[in-house]
């Protein structure tokens, strides 16, 4: 399966350096994310999907429905794909990253996850789509830190992937299973 897994576009949330990890509380794109996926559509035109998802979050399912404006396949809403869980809702990003600054693979907020339990759950998700779609070419809207994980799977260094970022709107195409 060829999946590519596509970080949402600008939110609200990302102009005001906020942490949105409860998806019942809506983040929206604003208008320039709803203009990044929008290009980002254009660019994915030719691409087949066969299928596609989308994690909880409405600033992912708007991503999706802008992406897909081109496509005929359906869009599924996966938890596993959810941003990574700190229990820092509404406070500042730079909290969130000076706290698992010096061990991004292990260090978790007191009601969130590690890096490398996302990367367990991504892992869940991959297989499990893999194996509903092993010859698919499939979209997922989801956010960066999961991304992160997913690419950390396959890494030959995954701490080095957890320190990285991907951009509103970019996407990372991988294989999977893994070869």
């Amino acid at each position: 399966m060829k999946i590519l897994l596509i970080r949402h576009g600008e939110s609200e949330a990302n102009v005001a350096h906020y942490i949105n990890d409860d998806p019942v509380r809506p983040v929206n794109l604003t208008e320039r994310g709803r203009a990044q996926a929008e290009a980002a559509s254009d660019k994915l035109r030719a691409v087949r999907f066969t299928h596609a998802y989308a994690s909880e979050f409405p600033r992912a399912q708007q991503t999706a429905k802008i992406l897909l404006r081109h496509h005929i396949c359906p869009l599924g809403i996966d938890a596993r794909i959810n941003e990574r869980q700190t229990g820092m809702d509404g406070l500042p990003v730079k909290v969130f990253h000076d706290l698992v600054y010096p061990d991004p693979l292990r260090i978790k907020p007191e009601h969130g996850e590690s890096f490398l339990e996302q990367m367990e759950r991504l892992r869940s998700f991959m297989d499990e789509i893999a194996a509903r779609h092993p010859d698919g070419t499939v979209l997922a809207a989801s956010h960066e830190n999961p991304i992160l994980a997913a690419q950390a799977l396959t890494a030959e260094d995954p701490e080095q992937v957890a320190r990285g970022s991907i951009a509103n709107c970019t996407w990372v195409e991988l294989e999977w299973p893994a070869v």
